[in-house]
């Protein structure tokens, strides 16, 4: 990727908190350069030898409820630019108009084969288009939906600075994350209010550190960690 000039940054991004990690990322060019070669050339691999796997799990999803193959929903990325995320259909038709954007382990909307997707993350796969579109990378912050992004901190706009990712070390070390929102679901609290003021804030201090040791051999192990 090709980091803007600062003074071209979205007016919301030009704090002095995006501005201190936007200095360490501008010493990075060329490891911005080549995450982006790279993502580019393995997308392209993974795409050709997956395609077995996307042509079986599709018919499966068809065959096992309504709609559409693959979800697509807007998610916000570099800079605060919106697209729409790839992801094979896990959940029946229009669930996110019918419940929280947020989806728990024991969601009675996710059907009965996207349970077992979603326990491997072979969902996650269409997100090979996202990433060769340059939407996504294969390592960075999770994309959020416009309505969490609206409640980032300046520090939190931080992770706008770089393209949203598949994988990242928070989303390995909240692998759990299902059960920490069942446990506070459980003593009353909202959704949203779990995720905005418990979930969120502790998964940002590992994307904030992610930017500032940021380099393409610490984005191949978090690849690796990830498989593992």
């Amino acid at each position: 990727m090709i980091l803007r000039r600062y003074e071209n940054l979205p007016e919301d991004l030009q704090n002095d908190e995006v501005k201190r990690y936007y200095d360490i990322l501008s010493k990075k060019k060329v490891s911005l350069f080549l995450k982006r070669i790279f993502d580019i050339i393995m997308s392209l691999i993974l795409l050709i030898l997956l395609s077995p796997a996307f042509l079986i799990l599709a018919i499966w999803i068809k065959l096992d409820s309504k709609g559409p193959v693959f979800y697509r929903q807007e998610r916000i990325t570099t800079y605060g630019k919106k697209f729409r995320i790839f992801k094979f259909r896990t959940m029946i038709q229009d669930a996110d108009k019918k419940g929280s954007l947020i989806t728990l382990g024991q969601d009675s909307r996710i059907t009965k084969i996207g349970s077992k997707i979603r326990k491997c993350r072979l969902d996650e796969i269409p997100q090979l288009l996202n990433i060769l579109k340059g939407d996504m990378s294969f390592v960075g912050t999770r994309p959020e939906v416009a309505k969490y992004v609206d409640k980032y901190t300046d520090e939190m706009k931080v992770t706008l600075l770089m393209p949203a990712g598949v994988t990242s070390k928070a989303s390995i070390e909240y692998k759990n994350e299902d059960e920490i929102m069942d446990t506070f679901l459980n003593k009353g609290e909202k959704v949203d209010e779990i995720y905005l003021e418990r979930v969120l804030p502790e998964k940002m201090k590992y994307n904030l550190e992610y930017i500032e040791k940021f380099s393409l051999l610490e984005d191949i192990k978090i690849c690796v960690k990830t498989i593992v």
